[in-house]
């Protein structure tokens, strides 16, 4: 069971990642003080890795794994949860160019649920295409933060959450080991299985948290000079 997972991360499945599953498993078992996580959802680019078992490593590191995907469409990048059969018959993860509505309502009236991934970055992301293109019916929440994104990028998310009043989460976005489980969800219920996580992202009940280290901050004398800057 788990109630603080990284909803987001790329294996060496993944064509733009090199990190093996048990390597992110055992850097999360020496950063446990640092980055609490009990679970992660490798949410590989463009295709369901079906063929993939975890339990053995489950067993092994006490951390559980679910799998997922990454897939592409004409409102950018989007995970999708709770991948089956159906959905694979349906939709050809390969394409680029996705119909973003209809992988929503379709992936939702099949069982699982497709959440946009880093809406705040240029290009690939929801916001960009919200500026462009009317909104998405159906979107249940997207990911607040990302554990790639660069200055600006979640801060213009959360303006988004806002608006639309969605469901907020977090994950790494991770591609190499080391940065396994900065960003992460927190959940109010107990996760044991890809089903309750489906249940789980739908209802709401969750939040985005941040394991990123945090920068010192500068001081002021009453002088107005400036000290822990690096000066």
């Amino acid at each position: 069971m788990a109630r603080i997972l990284d909803l987001h991360l790329h294996s060496e499945a993944s064509d733009d990642s090199r990190a093996p599953v048990e390597a992110y498993l055992k850097w999360l078992a020496r950063k446990r003080d640092e980055r609490p996580i009990e679970g992660l959802v490798l949410t590989e680019h463009r295709q369901f890795n079906r063929a993939a078992d975890y339990r053995a490593l489950e067993d092994k590191y006490g951390i559980l794994i679910l799998k997922a995907s990454e897939v592409e469409t004409d409102y950018g990048h989007m995970l999708v949860y709770g991948v089956n059969d159906d959905i694979l018959a349906r939709f050809d993860f390969r394409n680029v160019r996705l119909n973003a509505q209809e992988l929503i309502n379709e992936v939702a009236r099949m069982g699982g649920i497709a959440m946009p991934c880093h809406p705040g970055r240029p290009t690939i992301g929801l916001i960009e295409h919200y500026q462009k293109k009317p909104p998405l019916e159906g979107v249940v929440g997207v990911e607040a933060l990302n554990g790639g994104s660069k200055k600006g990028e979640d801060e213009r998310v959360a303006g988004l959450v806002q608006a639309y009043g969605y469901h907020a989460f977090g994950g790494s976005d991770s591609h190499l080991v080391s940065f396994v489980g900065l960003c992460a969800t927190e959940f109010d219920r107990d996760i044991k299985n890809i089903e309750e996580l489906v249940e789980a992202l739908r209802t709401g009940g969750y939040r985005p948290v941040d394991f990123r280290p945090k920068k010192p901050q500068p001081s002021v004398t009453p002088e107005g000079l400036t000290y822990g800057a690096g000066l």
